[in-house]
């Protein structure tokens, strides 16, 4: 999955470094962009000597490489080099700077979002202390935002309940969903199973999370058996397919980078 990048690791950890020449700056435009070069699927930085008397902030280091955001408007371009969308970088992409990028991208859209106070209106500032935005008139405190969401696999024998959405993504997928204010995961799962394909689940099990920074999620993979027939009534304004489909007729996505592919790919493979 896009977070299993073994023996590289990505450190997280808030610190008050300052760009140097040497680290990455990392340029995404109003549409959410990056400025980046594609090396044969390798992603190729700006480098931070290109940013200077720019407004930056340290998000993690990948490794020995610290990483940047460039918090002035994008103005900023470089032969070689084009403004690339992160689904574009997904699909053609490959390696830890993946991740990165994802990352960084999670990181920039909550900023982008959250230069004002929610509650007295005044302009936030970078917390000195933590991942945070403060507000100094009113003193409150904003961390980066979050969105738990469930990754679905739902099984009937030897079939698995394969899903497309209706927009977006294009290739075969899970039930997938939101988790609702006063909504345990579970019953997260039972609610979107049932909104979705209209069939009813039991022995809800935990597989594993992954952080989702396109959309600002963490995921959270549960598989699940059918309960009664698992006669299918596909909600058509979120889905345009629903099936339950055999293990060996199952086709994965184009690349192991989510977690829903991995969890149809375990069915497949009999896991």
């Amino acid at each position: 999955m896009i977070q299993d990048i073994y023996p590289s690791r990505l450190d997280n950890t808030f610190c008050k470094y300052t760009l140097t020449d040497e680290d990455i700056a990392l340029f995404f435009d109003e549409n959410g962009r990056l400025l980046m070069h594609d090396e044969q699927g390798r992603i190729e930085f700006i480098k931070g000597e290109e940013a200077k008397n720019k407004r930056t902030i340290y998000l993690f280091s990948l490794d020995e490489i610290r990483f940047f955001l460039v918090m002035d408007e994008y103005d900023h371009q470089k032969e070689g080099y084009e403004y690339r969308t992160v689904r574009e970088i997904r699909s053609t992409c490959t390696g830890a700077e993946v991740f990165a990028v994802f990352t960084a991208y999670h990181l920039w859209r909550w900023y982008t979002d959250n230069k004002h106070c929610g509650r007295c209106g005044s302009p936030l500032d970078f917390d000195d202390k933590e991942r945070a935005l403060r507000c100094h008139d009113c003193g409150n405190i904003i961390y980066p935002r979050i969105n738990p969401a469930v990754i679905v696999g739902v099984i009937k024998g030897e079939s698995l309940l394969i899903t497309r959405y209706r927009t977006g993504f294009a290739q075969n997928a899970l039930v997938a969903g939101f988790t609702e204010i006063g909504e345990t995961l579970e019953e997260t799962v039972v609610r979107e199973v049932f909104e979705e394909t209209g069939v009813r689940v039991k022995n809800i099990r935990y597989y594993k999370s992954q952080p989702w920074g396109m959309a600002q999620d963490i995921l959270v993979g549960f598989y699940c058996e059918a309960d009664g027939e698992g006669e299918i009534h596909m909600d058509e304004n979120e889905l345009k397919y629903a099936e339950w489909v055999k293990r060996e007729d199952i086709v994965l996505q184009p690349n192991n980078l989510s977690l829903t592919n991995e969890m149809m790919s375990n069915f497949k493979n009999g896991l």
